[in-house]
């Protein structure tokens, strides 16, 4: 039996074709469809020797796709039309129409129900990073199909699994999904308490060391509970096993003073030593509220020294005790590490800093679905 014949749709910078190497399995990806010409360049420059269609899905047709004698499928949606941030359009969006026009071909139908019609034995996911050991937070809804008659050996009919049928349960969170999509990095409901900032309170901080902890942001219980819980949990790894040597470049990388004054107290903060990160967003770099933690370098210095009473102070004072942090943004090489991207993938040197974050905001974690494909094929 020859390799499995894979065809990769909305194949973005790769992320799909490098979880199926990592996989293992003998397969061969006959083509990758995608329209975004930037990610285009990057997924040429890493697997040259892969048909590549520059087209929308919408401009296949059957026969086109029918020439390729794929067994597999391997895609990633955009997420943008079905999340908060993108206004949750729906299907009205136009962005969906690619994924719509897949499911008329398959034949037409919401996925599930496709799915059913069709003869596939399916399992539904709610994944991240963290319940590989790696510290950050990616939650993403995951569905694996099979053309089968018996039930998968791991499925669970009517449940989407919260881990890997091979590992323990962990603490369980009630989610908000979205078929295809990435969920928001947050799950905190409005009606839940907030804690106002520089309250000291013991109940959670941004800086993974301290023992009295001292609360610089507003943030709800849960949230804060939630960070201490990831940093204490010895399963995961610290951030310095993902970071690049510090040099000279590191310089660019470093929060300019306007962003430090101006966002300091929404900032998510960790160490080296920490065992958690935010999901990293396209905006990463470019935007600071929301797009992703921050690293501080100074690791001796202490966020309660520098947060207390900082309101009273001048602004010229206020950059001071901020900029002793030493706060940078995680390198575009960084954020590869974390998300699993062997140290062979790279950028051609044309594509640009803020490009290198948009695509990897828009990317996956390559661990997570290596272990799905592996499961599938299993």
């Amino acid at each position: 039996m020859g390799p499995v014949r894979v065809l990769e749709l909305y194949s973005g910078i790769g992320g799909m074709h490098q979880a199926l190497r990592e996989s293992c399995i003998s397969a061969e990806v006959v083509a990758a469809v995608d329209v975004n010409t930037v990610a285009n360049e990057v997924y040429k420059h890493n697997f040259p020797s892969t048909p590549l269609w520059a087209k929308t899905i919408e401009g296949i047709t059957l026969a086109e796709l029918n020439r390729l004698s794929f067994d597999m499928i391997l895609m990633s949606p955009p997420c943008q039309p079905f999340t908060r941030i993108g206004l949750q359009g729906d299907v009205s969006d136009p962005r969906t129409n690619s994924f719509l026009y897949i499911l008329d071909i398959l034949p037409r139908d919401k996925l599930v129900e496709t799915l059913k019609k069709c003869g596939f034995k399916y399992q539904e996911f709610l994944l991240s990073p963290t319940y590989l050991g790696i510290p950050n937070s990616r939650l993403r809804y995951f569905l694996i199909a099979k053309l089968q008659s018996e039930l998968l050996t791991f499925q669970a009919p009517g449940q989407i699994l919260e881990n890997f049928p091979d590992q323990e349960p962990k603490a369980s969170v009630k989610h908000r999904v979205a078929a295809g999509l990435e969920k928001e990095s947050s799950f905190t409901s409005p009606e839940e308490e907030h804690i106002e900032p520089n309250s000291g309170s013991d109940a959670g901080s941004g800086q993974c060391s301290q023992k009295e902890a001292f609360v610089f942001k507003l943030e709800t219980a849960k949230e804060m509970e939630r960070k201490r819980n990831q940093d204490s949990d010895l399963s995961i790894q610290m951030l310095k096993d993902f970071l690049e040597e510090d040099g000279e470049e590191m310089s660019q990388y470093f929060l300019p003073p306007k962003a430090l004054l101006r966002y300091a107290f929404l900032l998510d903060i960790v160490t080296p030593s920490c065992r958690r990160s935010t999901c990293f967003t396209k905006g990463y770099g470019h935007y600071v509220e929301g797009t992703g933690s921050v690293l501080q370098t100074a690791e001796d210095v202490q966020l309660e020294s520098v947060f207390k009473s900082i309101e009273m102070l001048s602004e010229e004072e206020k950059l001071m005790k901020l900029s002793t942090l030493k706060l940078r943004y995680f390198t575009p090489r960084e954020i590869e590490n974390l998300h699993g991207f062997p140290p062979e993938f790279g950028f051609p040197d044309k594509i640009t800093m803020k490009q290198r974050y948009r695509l990897l905001g828009n990317s996956l974690n390559v661990h997570v679905v290596a272990k799905l494909i592996s499961l599938l094929t299993g």
